[in-house]
């Protein structure tokens, strides 16, 4: 149906509804990230903060306005490795708030069933199990198709599938893709062109984040001790990541976040302040000469 131009002239517009700042309702979005690095984990709770809705279920600090159902499809891993991280990410969890998660959310483990979203079947399969629901996860891309990923066309095709998805279900489409190795190489990671594959995963996307491992130089740059400042160092920053936004199309919210990674692999946010730097100057002041 056409919009009304002359309504829209002059009535106050909707709001928009965003599942966490700058990832519109309804739209296809995209996570990118080396191997790894901690993109299912994250996702993984950011779903979780979606399906919880009381307060303590929201690990990643993402602050959702609104909650509601999750389905999240782990093309990746088998079911133990599932339940390892969902065990994990339980103990920083209340008791209500493990409650509200496992209603609203629907973990389906989908690696070896071959799931291919451009198959009529599979796609409608998809569509029936997520009517209704608020957000979905596809856990990785590559796992959920059989097309040539360095085609514009064919991913643009993929992207419009997944758009259908959303506008069938209601809900938003999250899916979690690698960078290339030329990116992770480079340390361009946090970069919107850092996707795998064609451009048009990106382009085509409404909204992509990053999950990207601290480098060497943050390490010499940041602390997590604000008592003494001291750098977090080469040998601890494999414990720290960031997640970031290379493009939002429908808010210029700044969403950005450290993250430490605890027992059992779950990211926790963690504030980091600038390091105290080594001037080179030891004991008292010298003699000039």
């Amino acid at each position: 149906m056409a919009l009304d131009i002359m309504a829209a002239f002059t009535n106050e517009p909707p709001q928009l509804d965003f599942i966490w700042p700058g990832f519109l309702a309804g739209t296809v979005g995209a996570l990118v990230a080396p191997g790894a690095t901690g993109k299912s984990f994250w996702a993984l709770e950011a779903a979780m903060s979606i399906a919880c809705s009381v307060a303590g279920g929201d690990v990643v600090n993402l602050k959702p306005q609104h909650t509601g159902r999750v389905v999240y499809l782990a093309g990746e891993d088998p079911a133990p490795a599932l339940i390892r991280r969902v065990h994990a990410i339980g103990q920083h969890l209340n008791q209500s708030a493990r409650q509200a998660i496992a209603e609203n959310l629907t973990l389906e483990p989908i690696m070896g069933k071959r799931l291919n979203v451009m198959d009529e079947a599979h796609l409608r399969r998809v569509i029936d199990y997520s009517a209704g629901a608020r957000l979905i996860v596809l856990d990785t891309l590559s796992r959920i198709h059989n097309l040539d990923e360095n085609s514009n066309g064919d991913m643009a095709r993929l992207v419009a599938t997944l758009e259908h998805v959303a506008a069938s279900t209601g809900a938003s489409v999250l899916y979690l893709h690698h960078v290339s190795k030329g990116s992770a190489r480079e340390g361009q990671t946090d970069q919107q062109q850092a996707a795998r594959g064609a451009s048009a995963l990106i382009d085509n996307a409404r909204w992509c984040g990053f999950v990207a491992k601290m480098t060497e130089d943050e390490a010499k740059r940041l602390s997590d001790r604000a008592y003494d400042r001291q750098p977090i160092g080469n040998d601890r920053r494999g414990f720290f990541v960031r997640f970031g936004v290379s493009k939002q199309n429908y808010d210029a919210t700044p969403l950005d976040q450290w993250y430490e990674r605890k027992e059992g692999g779950v990211l926790v946010p963690v504030e980091l302040v600038e390091a105290k730097q080594d001037n080179g100057k030891k004991g008292g002041n010298r003699e000039q000469v």
